[in-house]
């Protein structure tokens, strides 16, 4: 029992070492740019690493986003308007995150996109539906990081995408499952590629929350594909269909 408690002990004090020695050290003058701050986890992450001494830029879809994120960060947090559905607007975004990083390379890229709506019966839906979140989840996604690969290289820094874990279920028709099974597929692959320049690719795969997901909006939306839909998709599903 003696050497059971004594091998506990050591092994406690061994994950310690290698934990602190894993642990970013000199957190001044390294750049973090996180996207999809105005509320949920983007915010609350970039107020986070702000407090630790981080150089943040937070990417924001809203000028009132911006705005009451810098009002309750230091002076060092910038922030930059981001629609990640618009080339034209990453491209602005890449060209700042360029300017505050001044040749020192990025040190970490968090992608906190989110587009959810609309979801509802495949048969349903039209392909600009599933445009209107792959658009934003996954292909502007891709694009902002490819676009930033550049100054991630230069600093040996990171990536890390935040996604949804049942968003890996298929649980819906529509956009939302699939960005999230091609954000796995795109951090997997670029990880591999990644790791001979030194540079890191994570995913963080998170539950829901309160915040995320309001009924209202989702039942909305479904409303408003069923009275769209041709009267024969309407008779072949009826009105407990749509009920239920």
């Amino acid at each position: 029992l003696h050497i059971a408690v004594l091998a506990s002990i050591l092994s406690l004090i061994i994950y310690w070492i290698i934990r602190d020695r894993n642990r970013v050290r000199n957190l001044n003058g390294k750049h973090v740019f996180i996207t999809g701050c105005d509320t949920g986890l983007g915010n609350s992450l970039a107020k986070w690493l702000d407090k630790r001494g981080f150089c943040v830029i937070a990417a924001c879809a809203t000028e009132k986003g911006s705005q009451e994120l810098q009002c309750c960060s230091s002076l060092s947090l910038k922030t930059v308007n981001l629609n990640l559905a618009d080339s034209n607007s990453i491209a602005r975004a890449v060209v700042f995150v360029t300017e505050q990083t001044a040749g020192k390379g990025l040190f970490g890229l968090v992608s906190n996109a989110e587009g959810t709506a609309p979801v509802g019966p495949t048969d349903w839906l039209r392909i600009e539906d599933f445009h209107s979140v792959l658009d934003v989840s996954l292909l502007g996604l891709i694009e902002i990081t490819l676009k930033l690969l550049p100054l991630l290289k230069k600093a040996e820094g990171r990536v890390v995408n935040l996604t949804n874990a049942k968003g890996l279920m298929a649980f819906v028709g529509g956009g939302y499952s699939l960005s999230k099974w091609g954000m796995e597929a795109f951090s997997d692959t670029l990880r591999i590629e990644m790791r001979h320049f030194g540079v890191k690719v994570s995913i963080v795969e998170h539950g829901f929350f309160k915040a995320e997901v309001n009924s209202d909006i989702i039942e909305k939306y479904l409303f408003k594909l069923w009275n769209r839909l041709t009267p024969e998709i309407r008779d072949s599903c009826g009105e407990k269909y749509l009920v239920e």
